[in-house]
């Protein structure tokens, strides 16, 4: 008989200025800032229920959680390896008892509804899907990374898709994309969602925003607001106070202010 896989040798890092500790691989995909900037762009309210779709190690699912006491949070992650170190993240961090991991695919609407995340059932839903498209980028030969970053042309609608099954009426979802395809997530919202708000992420004052962060409600209506950018480093390359604020302090954004606000 062949011999099992080897568990991946993990390491244990601190985010959010230590008050959240992650086990992850030391090798493949490795928990960043656009998890933690998710997180922050986030609304979300004691008792309601949250889906981190496509969750990894659980970073922005659990740094959500950590903000917003009493959330209950799905974390759904397709690679089965990820999916436990996810679960035995949300233990070591003491959100066992209102964050539970699901190793299942994010499109496959089916599956999800077998394993109890129902239709129409969330408050909120938010992800960071895999935006590089393979056809245009270079592709990792490490399958993890793999997986976490490149996608194929119609993943972002399909995502979109699962995130419009999964929400209430009124439901909001929250998701990280590449700056410089913003046209694609709008054009995947658009069948489902409206309401929505913006928000880019630049390097440093006067660059071109790299990520943006993207709030939209399902079943909204109104023009699309666009958020003064956040400002990841000064002119000298020292990381900004309003970074220091969410990266390490915890902070939320605007995103995650009351909708009321737009």
């Amino acid at each position: 008989m062949p011999a099992e896989p080897s568990a991946p040798a993990t390491s244990t890092d601190a985010v959010l200025g230590g008050r959240l500790k992650l086990r992850q691989p030391v090798k493949g995909h490795r928990v960043g800032h656009d998890a933690i900037l998710l997180a922050a762009a986030t609304a979300a309210c004691a008792g309601e229920h949250a889906i981190d779709l496509g969750a990894g190690v659980g970073a922005a699912g659990l740094a959500l959680a950590k903000r917003v006491a009493g959330l209950k949070v799905t974390l759904v992650e397709i690679d089965e390896t990820l999916s436990m170190l996810a679960a035995e993240n949300a233990q070591a961090n003491g959100m066992g008892d209102r964050v539970r991991a699901l190793a299942c695919d994010a499109e496959d609407m089916a599956a999800l509804a077998a394993a109890g995340l129902t239709g129409r059932s969330a408050d909120r839903v938010l992800m960071n899907p895999p935006f590089h498209d393979a056809r245009r980028h270079n592709i990792s030969p490490d399958a993890g990374r793999r997986l976490a970053y490149t996608g194929d042309a119609g993943l972002l609608r399909r995502w979109t898709a699962a995130a419009a099954f999964l929400l209430k009426p009124g439901g909001v979802l929250t998701l990280i994309w590449r700056a410089d395809a913003l046209d694609e997530v709008l054009a995947a919202l658009a069948p489902a969602f409206g309401a929505v708000a913006v928000l880019p992420v630049q390097p440093r004052e006067g660059a071109a925003a790299i990520r943006v962060l993207v709030r939209a409600v399902k079943g909204g209506a109104g023009a699309t607001v666009t958020r003064a950018a956040l400002i990841l480093n000064d002119a000298q390359g020292h990381s900004s106070a309003a970074a220091e604020a969410v990266l390490r302090g915890g902070e939320a954004l605007s995103l995650a202010q009351d909708l009321t606000q737009d």
